[in-house]
């Protein structure tokens, strides 16, 4: 795909199947109809990016999708690897022990995937290179895990989902925070710092326990938390740990300037090779399948879609999701039914009133990462 031109092509299927075929089948069909065989992979090293999901979280995708493109990849000739860049925060996935034991776990295995899983920022998250970001304005240099950059081809898969700080996690969440390093990622949250509301704040420590930078601190004599700011780095995992709503953003530009970076990093990422993407939306829960749990889907299975344009691939998808119903008893409709409810007319932003993800899209086109206008190409 080039940049210059003026309409990008997304291709949609719903999940609905032929009787002789399963989701896992469908989805080859959905990205060999979208031209995935354009990309010579013969003899090629070819990563495929993806979340093996944070123990305990069940609405990450599946090892079937998974191994439905690393087939279709080993069809073409190339030499797929599943991979992931280690957290920067506490749970499962912090180095690549863990991470790989997670992900076997979540049942991701050359048996069931097809292939080996390489964790792309090593042991530690420290095996990053410096990789130069053509146009960037917040990011000159990002940090990008070695066993991605070292791919020939780069293959995208996300599970489209909310997410309580960039409104949702989407394509580009899913390669340029998910391919930083632990560097990389503390380089992208670097600029917001959270503030703590005292009145809401019931001292249940749950927000501490997210936290792997020493960034709370719990006053016993108050019984409430606070934010030692010279040790927090603006992750933002403690406002989805938070159930009474008492940690937000101190101002807005924390999490626009994260969504720039983010694009950034994802443009560094994909730039100068060829590269493919690829979303399923399904189990839409309100928050990230980094998290432990996860609550219940906000809207109904939409489908999967796939193009090698990453920003008009989430364009695509959050316009499949704005046309639906929300799912009653969910995030959704609970912050609907508050007395000081406001309609965005967004169901990501009502989900996640503190979060934001226009300025990630408004700005990934801006430094050339794809198209905002596509066309939707329906596969039956």
């Amino acid at each position: 795909m080039s940049n210059e031109e003026s309409v990008s092509k997304v291709w949609f299927t719903d999940f609905r199947c032929r009787p002789d075929e399963g989701p896992g089948d469908k989805l080859k069909r959905l990205i060999k109809a979208a031209g995935i065989g354009r990309i010579d992979m013969d003899g090629k090293f070819v990563a495929i990016k993806m979340h093996f999901g944070e123990l305990g979280n069940m609405s990450y995708l599946r090892p079937n999708y998974a191994k439905a493109v690393v087939d279709t990849v080993k069809a073409l000739g190339g030499k797929p690897f599943l991979t992931d860049c280690n957290t920067m925060y506490p749970g499962s996935r912090k180095n690549a022990i863990e991470h790989l034991y997670c992900a076997w776990e979540n049942g991701f295995t050359p048996l069931s995937a097809g292939c080996p899983i390489i964790i792309g920022d090593g042991l530690k998250g420290t095996d990053d290179v410096s990789v130069p970001v053509s146009g960037g304005e917040y990011v000159k240099e990002a940090k990008i895990g070695r066993a991605v950059m070292d791919a020939d081809v780069f293959i995208s898969l996300t599970h489209f989902k909310g997410h309580e700080q960039t409104g949702f996690g989407g394509t580009i969440k899913n390669i340029g925070m998910g391919c930083g390093s632990r560097a990389g990622k503390k380089d992208q949250h670097s600029n917001g710092k959270p503030i703590i509301d005292a009145a809401r704040c019931r001292g249940c420590r749950r927000c501490m326990a997210e936290c792997a930078n020493d960034g709370l601190v719990f006053d016993e004599s108050a019984r409430k938390m606070t934010v030692a700011y010279d040790s927090c780095v603006g992750c933002g995992r403690c406002i989805g740990a938070c159930n009474f709503d008492a940690i937000d953003f101190a101002q807005d530009a924390a999490v626009k300037e994260l969504n720039c970076r983010m694009a950034e990093y994802a443009k560094a990422v994909v730039d100068g090779r060829p590269n493919f993407h690829i979303s399923v939306i399904r189990d839409v829960s309100p928050i990230c399948d980094c998290h432990s749990g996860n609550d219940a889907p906000i809207i109904p299975n939409v489908g999967m879609l796939a193009s090698f344009d990453p920003l008009a691939l989430d364009h695509a998808c959050v316009d499949a999701c704005l046309k639906q119903d929300p799912l009653p008893g969910t995030q959704l409709t609970d912050e609907m039914e508050k007395p000081d409810f406001c309609d965005r007319h967004d169901h990501f932003d009502n989900t996640n009133p503190n979060a934001e993800y226009k300025t990630c899209l408004a700005h990934a086109k801006k430094i050339g990462l794809g198209n905002s206008d596509y066309e939707l190409i329906v596969v039956k």
